[in-house]
């Protein structure tokens, strides 16, 4: 029987069967033949077959992963291993906020890169955009430029950025648009409100929301695994049409993204905008872009094709792939 992953730790999976019965799962002996260990061998989004417990039929065994469209994964520090976040993904959104927890614009580098390796779709989302507003209300222009101006690069790189709000149902409707009939991954740091949005997508979908740690700026683990939702889209959000759709995959707050099978030395293949010059610097391919005469990617930075801050992010998670050594 065919079904579809919902949840899993460990060796229990949650199953969605095709005749509408979720199964908890087991996994069948040596079935998972990869040429990496993982952290955890199946994700959410994964299409599976499974066999029904003989004497209890609300359990099974997992027999085949059937062929992915893709996976979403990062490296697991704890386990020393890659670890799945989610399969067969539309989109990746990328969840971030102005403030509580403070903006990290680095942690949303990273997951790009890792979403370019992994050939899926990212959908970057500032949550919380009613404290950005609040920024230049209270004089903090400056905080609030710098913001501004960190989601401008990323939309003139292409990438779809939305400023919403789950308190004031700012941008909403739109995000509900790109859900819809859709299977994304809500992946972020804890406290930047990956679940108030579910929330606010589907009334009757009530995730749990944690407060923010007031001394360290992050919010608590209220999501403690992966897990995939069916959503009934609040009718405010589809003009009054009923019956509207999107499946979301809650994943548990992250405290530092560590890219997965990305070599410091190939990172820039995964920044889109060096893409143009990388192999025409004077040196080729074994140009590390620092110092180096002639180099192209250093020239595009100077005549503003390369940002600065991206330039400095792309530099700053090189040192980490080479040391090993991640901050937040």
């Amino acid at each position: 029987m065919t079904g579809t992953v919902i949840a899993g730790t460990n060796n229990l999976f949650t199953v969605e069967c095709e005749d509408d019965v979720i199964r908890n799962c087991t996994i069948k002996g040596k079935v998972i033949k990869t040429d990496k260990t993982f952290y955890n061998p199946i994700a959410p989004g994964d299409v599976v077959e499974m066999a029904i417990d003989e004497l209890d039929d609300a359990k099974g065994q997992v027999t085949l992963i059937h062929p992915r469209k893709n996976t979403f994964l990062r490296y697991n520090v704890k386990g020393n291993c890659p670890q799945l976040i989610a399969s067969n993904l539309d989109y990746l959104i990328l969840v971030t906020t102005p403030e509580e927890p403070p903006f990290r614009p680095r942690f949303i580098d990273r997951a790009l890169a890792q979403a370019e390796h992994q050939g899926i779709t990212p959908v970057i989302v500032c949550n919380k955009w009613d404290l950005a507003q609040q920024m230049q209300a209270d004089g903090r222009a400056e905080d609030f430029e710098v913001i501004e101006r960190r989601l401008n690069i990323w939309e003139d790189l292409g990438y779809k950025v939305l400023r919403l709000s789950a308190r004031t149902g700012e941008g909403m409707t739109e995000f509900a648009e790109i859900l819809e009939d859709k299977l994304s991954a809500f992946v972020g740091q804890s406290g930047v409100g990956k679940s108030s949005l579910i929330n606010v997508m589907d009334n009757n979908c009530v995730l749990r929301t944690g407060s923010l740690s007031k001394k360290y700026g992050r919010g608590s683990h209220t999501t403690t695994k992966g897990t995939l939702v069916h959503l009934n889209l609040n009718e405010s959000l589809t003009e009054g049409v009923r019956g509207r759709k999107a499946n979301i995959i809650d994943t548990p707050g992250i405290r530092r993204f560590v890219l997965d099978d990305i070599k410091a030395d190939e990172l820039a293949l995964y920044f889109r905008e060096f893409d143009q010059f990388l192999g025409k610097c004077k040196f080729g391919a074994n140009c590390k872009h620092i110092s180096e005469p002639e180099c192209a990617v250093l020239k595009a930075v100077e005549n503003g094709y390369i940002t600065q801050e991206r330039f400095d992010s792309w530099m700053r998670i090189c040192e980490e792939i080479r040391t090993g050594s991640w901050s937040d």
